[in-house]
């Protein structure tokens, strides 16, 4: 692949990486200071008893892997190819656990699952560098 198109791979995969972290951020966030509006009758049967743990998880496991891997794809770091593909697994895990537990509930899961997909795609087109 010529450095040209190197570069788009990097900027895309990036920048999907960062925005996967916002959103992740965001709805950890969200779920940390009481999911208002969400039905904590979704968790029955679940071991947990309201949103906080999952969230907790969500923000730092799910959010921190994509914020990590964007740091590094952008920094062209030695570790950009398998921090992205991790993070793609890290978000497949959770949808995995998200849909087992309370099953599907929104249109945010497939799309973090089609964004899932490209982040993998992509990071599979990164190239490898030697460390």
């Amino acid at each position: 692949m010529n450095q040209s198109r190197q570069q788009i791979v990097r900027i895309f995969l990036g920048g999907l990486l960062a925005f996967s972290a916002l959103n992740a951020f965001g709805g950890g966030y969200y779920g940390m200071a009481g999911a208002e509006g969400v039905p904590k009758e979704l968790l029955e049967g679940s071991p947990f008893q309201d949103y906080f743990i999952p969230s907790i998880i969500l923000f730092f496991i799910v959010g921190g892997s994509f914020l990590a891997a964007a740091i590094a794809v952008f920094a062209d770091h030695s570790t950009a190819h398998i921090a992205a593909i991790g993070s793609a697994m890290i978000v497949f895990i959770w949808l995995a656990v998200q849909i087992a537990i309370i099953g599907y509930v929104s249109w945010m899961q497939p799309t973090t699952a089609i964004a899932g997909i490209a982040i993998l795609v992509l990071a599979i087109m990164l190239p490898k560098q030697k460390v």
